[in-house]
């Protein structure tokens, strides 16, 4: 679906066990992720896709109009590429459970100016897939700043992969 402009609203059916990444890159108007309800695999959360057990937040409906978005402290992982292209957000908010960003989630957000973190103990960042998949290596970073952070997610550090040990 890359770069299909005109898509507002899609449907997960109940047989789809895995969905790639960047699969909806360029979609600026999908406002609204459906999830059959029978899937086992995926949930659709005030239509943006989550894994079934709402600990991933896969893709954020980029083309959605909210100035602002909390992601609930029950999810652990923000996946790669999950806002990417996203441009009406101003101000994120990372709740305390989120211990895994993935490469490029914030990339290219160009109104976003705040991302907080509500635990802000601990964060580093890595270029390195297997640093971030093992938790170790990579840099200590000082998430206290929410528009450093901003800088950081959308532009500074946009390829890299973020964890929290």
């Amino acid at each position: 679906f890359a770069y299909c402009t005109s898509l507002t609203s899609v449907v997960i059916g109940n047989g789809v066990t895995s969905i790639g990444e960047s699969v909806f890159y360029g979609c600026t108007n999908l406002t609204n992720i459906k999830v059959d309800e029978n899937n086992r695999h995926f949930q659709s959360i005030d239509g943006n896709l989550y894994s079934k057990d709402g600990k991933a937040l896969i893709q954020y409906a980029i083309g959605k109009t909210d100035a602002s978005f909390i992601i609930p402290d029950s999810v652990t992982s923000i996946g790669n590429y999950a806002f990417y292209g996203c441009s009406k957000l101003i101000s994120v908010v990372i709740g305390n459970g989120v211990t895994s960003i993935g490469e490029s989630a914030f990339e290219d957000c160009r109104s976003l100016t705040s991302i907080v973190f509500t635990d802000a103990a601990n964060w580093y960042r890595t270029a390195n897939y297997y640093d971030w998949e093992n938790k170790t290596g990579g840099t200590i970073v000082d998430v206290t700043d929410a528009s450093q952070n901003a800088r950081n997610f959308t532009s500074t550090y946009k390829i890299y992969y973020w964890y929290k040990k």
